[in-house]
């Protein structure tokens, strides 16, 4: 990236100069990086700042095309509020009638419910491909199955789940999926939005206009040392991701193992037990609150639940969810390991979360 930050510093819509070219081709080289990592072509790929905004451009994208319409809009309860509060807003101005559809006890969506919900006004379904908390991957092939046939564009927030799991774009018909950069060691404030090429095409209102960059979908001056570092990201991770994907199992594995002989039934593992991410681990510790671990443990990475809601005072709503309750959710711990993870630091994440939790347990024996 630096080199983008120094010296070529052009401007890649500025095309009548050799700094400019040179920028735009950086931009382009990214660009079919981000594809290849989810079998897209890079016509496919539009930049934005993040997923956040990859999420909201595609479904109010989408949505404002159909307007005048109205339309059946179905998502899932455990979505990031990225998504779930774009649903909130297009339901509030009345236009669009939005099913949130339950998961069960391990936080897979409901498949019959799903189905059910498809009636002949659904015109937008949106679920992410692996939760954010929990790490639960949602069966896609299925998901695939019941969409088949139907008139129905399908969103995937898969910020989680790109460059960690495989996703192949030429066998899973997704039609819009959004990406973040700082999930696979890119730069934060970057992502892209895979838009698929079908006819009829896919018409999306931009959500940002200007000087109609990134195919008029989203303008402003690209980012481009950024672009640059999603790009690299994508690469390695194309590269990388099967070997890091088997390292961090088993290191994930390892310290739930580690919880669990040493505090045996005050833990409780938040989620599917196989169809989850490699490097995720959600527990709760019921009759602690995670606040106060999270005080005591301060020179450890962990969030109570999702980052991007570290400061609410209310559960989880993932958690609550799956059927915990307030006091369980809010009992929770969430454990994320990445390629600079190692074995020495997991061991002592476990040592210093195990000696906190029976702190916490033995001031709870004493107060009784």
């Amino acid at each position: 990236m630096l080199p983008y930050l120094r010296e070529n510093f052009g401007n890649p819509s500025s095309r009548t100069h050799v700094f400019g070219l040179n920028a735009a081709a950086a931009v382009e080289r990214a660009r079919a990086h981000v594809a290849a990592l989810i079998g897209a072509t890079p016509r496919e790929i539009i930049f934005t700042s993040g997923a956040t905004e990859a999420n909201n451009l595609a479904l109010k994208g989408i949505c404002t095309a159909w307007a005048d319409q109205g339309a059946h809009l179905i998502t899932c309860v455990t979505e990031h509020h990225a998504v779930l509060d774009v649903f909130d807003r297009l339901e509030s101005a009345g236009q669009f009638r939005v099913t949130r559809l339950a998961v069960d006890a391990e936080g897979l969506i409901d498949l019959a419910a799903l189905d059910a919900a498809l009636d002949d006004d659904a015109r937008l379904f949106s679920v992410m491909a692996a939760n954010n908390e929990t790490g639960v991957l949602q069966p896609l092939d299925k998901i695939a199955h019941l969409l088949h046939g139907r008139n129905v564009v399908w969103h995937c927030d898969a910020a989680q789940a790109a460059g960690k799991i495989p996703l192949d774009l030429r066998q899973t018909p997704i039609d819009l999926l959004s990406i973040s950069a700082h999930k696979i060691h890119g730069p934060k404030g970057q992502g892209a939005l895979f838009v698929r090429r079908r006819r009829p095409p896919l018409r999306l209102m931009p959500q940002i206009e200007g000087g109609g960059q990134e195919r008029g979908l989203r303008s402003g001056t690209l980012n481009v040392a950024g672009i640059v570092g999603l790009g690299e990201a994508c690469r390695l991770s194309r590269r990388e991701g099967e070997a890091d994907a088997v390292r961090l199992r088993s290191l994930r594995d390892e310290l739930e193992d580690r919880l669990q002989q040493a505090l045996g039934p005050g833990v409780v593992v938040n989620g599917h037990r196989e169809l989850r991410l490699p490097n995720a681990l959600s527990v709760s510790f019921p009759g602690i609150h995670g606040a106060d671990l999270l005080t005591a443990l301060r020179d450890v990475a962990l969030s109570s639940g999702s980052a991007c809601a570290s400061g609410a005072d209310s559960p989880s709503h993932v958690l609550t969810a799956l059927g915990r309750d307030a006091a369980t959710a809010a009992s929770s711990l969430r454990f994320g390991m990445g390629r600079t993870t190692t074995a020495a630091e997991v061991e002592r994440a476990a040592v210093r979360v195990i000696a906190e939790v029976r702190a916490a347990e033995n001031l709870l024996l004493r107060e009784a």
